[in-house]
């Protein structure tokens, strides 16, 4: 379908805008809440403090300091639902009360050990029982670094022969996905699988379509993700299609924009290669805006995971949906943002009857720091964010104080 079909601009100044209702947005957030993530967001803004701040952390958790307190008090309990499942049911509960779920998220990164491997296996599993169980828990997720050594997963990306002890390896990989996705279609629910550094992704590609070949003909219980700011994503979504209408297999697809971009330019001129993110951040939004169209006129295979906090984006897709004439909550179409981020978003869309889960990270708090870190160094790159985050929770202090 052609882009021209997007809305233009005039036609978002007159839906209503939603996302302004500061009201809806933080009804959860006390008082207290409320002034801790705009003290967060002021010191995310600041890129000097971000750097520092990293490097004091690194250290702190390194040197084994007792920092965990004050670092749970703070970011973590900002950003992440706490350190076990259990830890999160209160916060699972009270956003499902607003009509927004959770996909808890286990956020360990960085796992090479064949124990800590079939461990995240284990977690997994025990996440898809919360799924079957709570209708406020609709995904499971994992990152394909979970179940398999990156090394491995970079190098058959890259074409080259396994040794026999790494196609031993691979087949553990390949049994720890069918598991999980075994799992997932026998208890009738999905499972979300994140996207990895390009260089390894074609594995993790292969794996995620071998399962869809293997549990989507129905529905789609396994979902890949597409990163929309690499500029060969699209082609590779209408592939899929292709391929799954000629196979008969449903594709469930996480449309985000991406999490590797300084990582991904930095690699492909160091090693002199195109690199695959795309040129700006205007043919960024165009390819994620495109990939939707493209997906939501082919809802015979396509379900449809919309990960994004951008405003622009969520308002097209709502309207394409009201103009194709699907129910909002049609259970092919999800929007999702990250705990602790776009409030505005995810419970203004809620209210209006819009599929809505935020991605809610949880584990011990030395584990998660990687992930915390790279939210905050995401947040300071995202200038326009972070100011909007600040924005909005001014906004919704004043109102109170009113």
């Amino acid at each position: 379908m052609s882009p021209a079909y997007l809305c233009p601009a005039e036609n978002l100044l007159n839906m209503k805008q939603i996302f302004e209702d500061t009201a809806t947005a933080f009804a959860l957030k006390s008082d207290s809440e409320l002034e801790r993530a705009y003290f967060l967001f002021k010191l995310i803004s600041n890129e000097p403090l971000v750097r520092i701040g990293t490097a004091v952390t690194n250290f702190a958790i390194n040197a084994r300091l007792p920092v965990e307190g004050l670092i749970r008090a703070t970011v973590f309990d900002h950003f992440c639902g706490g350190v076990n499942e259990e830890d999160c049911l209160p916060i699972i509960d009270k956003m499902f009360q607003k009509g927004v779920c959770s996909i808890l998220d286990y956020s360990v990164e960085g796992q090479q050990m064949e124990n800590r491997l079939d461990g995240a296996l284990e977690n997994i599993l025990r996440v898809l029982d919360f799924v079957k169980e709570k209708d406020a828990i609709p995904f499971a997720v994992f990152k394909p670094t979970a179940f398999g050594r990156f090394g491995l997963l970079e190098k058959k990306s890259s074409g080259a022969a396994l040794d026999a002890d790494e196609k031993a390896e691979w087949d553990r990989i390949v049994n720890r996905y069918d598991t999980a996705c075994k799992k997932a279609f026998d208890l009738d629910v999905s499972l979300l699988i994140d996207a990895e550094e390009s260089w390894i992704q074609d594995a993790a590609d292969e794996l995620a379509l071998q399962m869809m070949r293997r549990y989507n003909k129905e529905r789609a219980v396994v979902f890949n993700t597409a990163q929309l700011y690499r500029w060969d994503r699209l082609d590779f979504l209408k592939e899929l299609h292709k391929t799954g209408k000629k196979e008969g297999f449903k594709v469930g697809i996480k449309a985000v924009r991406g999490a590797y971009m300084e990582k991904e330019n930095t690699r492909a001129e160091e090693m002199g290669y195109q690199s695959p993110i795309c040129a700006s951040k205007l043919a960024t939004d165009r390819n994620f805006d495109e990939a939707i169209v493209y997906m939501a006129a082919h809802m015979d295979t396509f379900s449809i995971f919309a990960g994004t906090h951008n405003e622009e984006s969520s308002y097209k897709f709502m309207e394409l949906i009201d103009a194709k004439g699907m129910a909002h909550n049609d259970n092919r179409l999800w929007f999702g943002q990250l705990f602790g981020m776009s409030d505005h978003i995810s419970f203004n869309m809620a209210r209006k009857g819009y599929n809505v889960a935020k991605y809610l990270p949880y584990g011990p708090v030395r584990d998660v720091m990687p992930y915390l870190i790279r939210r905050a160094e995401e947040n300071t790159s995202v200038a326009g964010q972070t100011s909007r985050e600040l924005e909005l929770l001014k906004k919704e202090k004043a109102r109170r104080k009113v």
